[in-house]
């Protein structure tokens, strides 16, 4: 190993990783990739751990797998194939959460550093806090298709992970999925809506019926219905209860979704007005056609496999026929209350999406999609490619060197981009920059706004949309700063059952409240500063939109300054240096995410907007240079350029 061969390393490294004890969160494509470099480069005490199971769909890029895995936990098996490189290293696998209560402040002090492999930012947001309250360094890094990066983060000294805003997967208001689909990204979405409602984990926010009440809709039917509706109630009974009382009929179940559902929609004349109507489908007059298809699959011969064709309707209608019985026998065997979960590597389960957002696309006119798309986009995944998790792999290693000597100054954040630049380089490194002040959670007083329609707003919804889904908070205790110490939230099991469904503004929650919120796992403290929403932007604010909005800090809830201006014109947006990055995921489950890339004459006039390091002492980071053609603000608020030396840093 390369630890053990002298000459090989330097004295100083090769003495580091012979003593050093690391952890490695996530055994996926870039961890399996990650773990082998790892062992060959003789470090001689790791321990790696992983929740998920070895699945089929792994085995083409995590290549420590093979079938006779399939099922088996991902850290066991990586921790036997990694042995075979190295038999002398020590490793510990652990098949569980990284999120567990167990793995607190403790166990992470044990180790030197920390290295995340993981493809979900709660997790990752998770690790990274744990890493603050400790201490620890943690390097970060993922993959996404050929895109990819690593990067480092040291309390105090660098950027944590959520110092930058990261984008969130796109989605798309209930009434547009239910009622005006444009896009098979549409037809897809309510198709696992469909999904859930007949076998799944059922949602109100996921109904697939038309929406009476979409303001674009009211027309005739519209009113009537609503009219119907507030004057003599109707006892409804679920979609699921309604399947099950028809026995799962296939027929009567493509009836009611492709031929009386639109029907109803067409009934809605304010919908069609400007937008071609939809077309009813008939059970026994199916078209053996695929319709709005590009010419390259219209064109589509028999030699296409299942998954690259894009099926015809009357196909389409059958594979529906047989995935509804089939997932109707499976539920019968779960145990009362039961329920299926979706799975994009479950081939039933697929076919049905497929089948469906197909014939949905068909009847709206909609291009339809092969099965490969459909699993792409349902599964929000981007097909992996095993290269670029075999360099982000390489790269963090020869990161961990740097962290090893605590060389922060060194530890350029790597970013791997599609294509060349114009001096044929395919990698982008930018320096560490410093922490964020205004960070919700490394900064000195973490705080942050959150705007909400307080007659929408639940403790429920604060609890499990706002501050374990979107803030990434484990466990949350969350007292209301009202000099009486209410306690609105407990991380205790059962204690919140009882007002789970109350809304805030019961507890007297008003503009200005200050909420504190705390993690005792994560050693984390948070300060959030309520603010209501107006009547209008309520009003405005589609009902099946999330009813609140985070606000970095206050300052963003006023008016935005204009933009000055140079010579009576308005004068460009500078290009932000964010643009040339591209935060990636884990192979395993991808957010789709489209993110500008730079030009190829960009590489040396991406502007410097982020927050450098600062040390005068040698030997530490130093104040990072400006670029050619960065805007400097003078003191009357213009902008002017300065000819400065462009200084290019390359990764040692």
């Amino acid at each position: 190993m390369a630890s053990e061969i002298n000459g090989l390393l330097p004295k100083d490294i090769q003495n580091l990783v012979l003593t050093s004890k690391i952890l490695v969160v996530g055994a996926g494509g870039v961890g399996c990739e990650l773990l082998k470099n790892l062992v060959l480069t003789g470090f001689k005490d790791i321990h790696i751990i992983d929740l998920d199971t070895i699945e089929v769909s792994n085995l083409n890029r995590q290549f420590l797998f093979r079938r006779e895995h399939v099922g088996r936990p991902k850290s066991h098996v990586a921790k036997d194939s990694a042995l075979k490189f190295n038999p002398n290293v020590n490793i510990t696998a652990y098949h569980d959460s990284i999120t567990e209560t167990k793995y607190d402040m403790n166990f992470y002090k044990q180790f030197g550093f920390v290295m995340n492999a993981l493809d979900n930012r709660i997790a990752r947001s998770h690790v990274n806090r744990m890493c603050l309250a400790s201490d620890i360094p943690l390097i970060e890094s993922g993959s996404s298709g050929t895109l990819g990066h690593v990067t480092v983060h040291k309390k105090g000294v660098t950027e944590c992970f959520d110092c930058t805003q990261r984008p969130h997967q796109k989605t798309f208001p209930g009434c547009t999925i239910r009622n005006t689909p444009s896009e098979p990204i549409h037809c897809i979405v309510w198709s696992k809506h469909l999904f859930n409602q007949l076998f799944g984990l059922a949602d109100a926010d996921e109904d697939v019926s038309p929406d009476s009440a979409d303001p674009e809709a009211i027309s005739d039917a519209g009113k009537a219905a609503l009219e119907n509706e507030s004057e003599q109630p109707i006892a409804r009974v679920s979609t699921r209860q309604w399947a099950q009382n028809c026995e799962y009929d296939p027929q009567k179940l493509f009836h009611k979704f492709f031929n009386d559902d639109i029907n109803y929609l067409l009934s809605m004349d304010n919908l069609w007005k400007k937008r071609r109507p939809p077309t009813p489908l008939d059970w026994n007059n199916l078209p053996d056609a695929v319709a709005s298809s590009s010419s390259s699959v219209s064109g589509q011969t028999p030699v296409l496999l299942k998954d690259q064709r894009v099926w015809p309707i009357a196909e389409c209608a059958e594979v529906f026929k047989k995935t509804i019985q089939a997932l109707k026998n499976r539920l019968e065997n779960e145990k009362d209350g039961g329920v299926l979960i979706w799975d994009k590597d479950d081939d039933v389960a697929m076919d049905f999406v497929t089948a469906c957002s197909n014939i949905r696309s068909f009847i709206f006119g909609i291009i339809q999609k092969s099965r490969f798309d459909t699993k792409s986009m349902a599964g929000n995944i981007i097909p992996a490619i095993a290269s670029t998790n075999a360099i982000v792999g390489g790269f963090i290693v020869m990161t961990a060197f740097k962290v090893l000597k605590e060389d922060w100054y060194k530890c350029n954040s790597v970013y791997i981009q599609n294509r060349v630049n114009v001096r044929k380089e395919l990698y982008h490194f930018d320096q560490v920059m410093a922490p964020n002040p205004k960070c919700y959670v490394c900064g000195e007083k973490p705080e942050i706004v959150l705007k909400i329609d307080l007659d929408r707003m639940t403790v429920r919804m604060l609890n499990e949309k706002v501050l374990k889904k979107e803030l990434c908070i484990i466990a949350p205790d969350v007292e209301i700063e009202d000099g009486c110490g209410t306690i609105l939230i407990s991380s205790e099991e059962g204690e919140m059952d009882d007002i789970g469904d109350k809304l805030l503004k019961e507890f007297k929650i008003t503009n200005g409240t200050r909420l504190r919120c705390d993690d005792f796992l994560q050693n984390y403290n948070l300060v959030i500063n309520i603010v209501i929403m107006s009547e209008e932007e309520s009003k405005d604010r589609d009902k099946s939109v999330e009813c609140f909005e985070l606000v970095g800090d206050r300052s963003q809830l006023g008016p935005k300054d204009e933009e000055p201006s140079t010579n009576g014109k308005e004068s460009e947006k500078a290009p932000d240096a964010e643009d040339a990055k591209v935060v990636t995921d884990d192979d395993d489950d991808l957010e789709i995410i489209a993110m500008p890339m730079p030009d190829e004459d960009d590489d040396i006039k991406v502007l410097g907007t982020k927050r450098p390091l600062d040390t005068k002492d040698e030997g530490t980071p130093a104040k990072k240079r400006r670029r050619a053609e960065e805007p400097v603000s003078t003191t009357s608020g213009s902008t002017k350029y300065m000819d400065v030396e462009v200084e290019t840093i390359y990764l040692e």
